[in-house]
């Protein structure tokens, strides 16, 4: 495959949607215009879970605080902050390692359902986090407040997919992301020049409309992962004791 940078995706993408002519050179202010679109659309892949092609475990060792940061150079450090966690579980930190002993973790989806806590900064066993998805760090606020240093919690959340920084950096992602990154900027781009919508190629438009479709559909089927059914705390009868946590599992 020779489309491995920015700048060569763009000038074939510019070809189809009609912009450049065969042996013609792009104009630099329409490469510029290209690559800040093709980042605008790469920065809201990064919160659709099933564009994105695996998900990173990140962690952080409790310290007694009732909440965390997550973001660029917060307490748990990431490329740009997360709009959601995916899963995430409770390791308690024991002296044998790797024997640690790991407990799901409830992730509360709303503020509402926080704040239905009335004691939010209990110290104790953590069953449940909220994460707050604030600009531009992230907040999580487990429930109840671990202890300092012998408790881990770890997030799964999506992997970034990280924005272009120059025209001729290599492209790191799996193949099957050339064509959809292809054919939907030809969409975008698209929109500015006219000659695309143009009478005599509106057969070409769809085809174009077709293949972006099938490049997404194609990454939806790569990427989907299906967690395995479970039923809410109240419909579940109370299983074996827990010591650790004193609570039923």
């Amino acid at each position: 495959m020779t489309v491995k940078t920015p700048q060569a995706l763009l000038t074939l993408a510019l070809k189809d949607c009609g912009a450049v002519g065969v042996g013609q050179t792009p104009l630099a202010e329409d490469l510029t215009d290209g690559f800040d679109t093709l980042n605008m659309m790469l920065a809201q892949w990064n919160r659709k879970r099933w564009l994105v092609f695996h998900l990173v475990d990140v962690s952080i060792t409790s310290t007694g605080v009732p909440s965390y940061t997550i973001g660029p150079s917060g307490d748990i450090n990431r490329p740009i902050r997360p709009d959601r966690i995916e899963s995430g579980f409770f390791r308690q930190l024991l002296s044998n390692p790797p024997n640690q002993v790991d407990y799901p973790l409830e992730i509360l989806q709303s503020r509402e359902d926080y704040n239905r806590i009335a004691l939010k900064q209990l110290p104790s066993f953590t069953r449940k986090v909220f994460y707050d998805s604030a600009w531009p760090l992230g907040v999580l606020y487990p429930y109840p407040v671990p202890a300092s240093s012998i408790y881990a919690i770890h997030l799964s959340l999506k992997e970034t997919l990280g924005a272009f920084t120059a025209l001729t950096q290599v492209v790191n992602l799996p193949d099957e992301y050339f064509a959809a990154l292809f054919y939907n900027v030809i969409l975008r781009l698209g929109v500015r020049y006219p000659i695309a919508r143009d009478q005599t190629m509106l057969d070409q438009w769809e085809t174009v409309k077709a293949l972006a479709k099938d490049s997404l559909n194609v990454l939806r089927g790569a990427n989907t992962q299906i967690a395995s059914l479970t039923m809410p705390g109240d419909l579940v009868r109370g299983g074996a004791y827990n010591i650790y946590s004193d609570s039923y599992d």
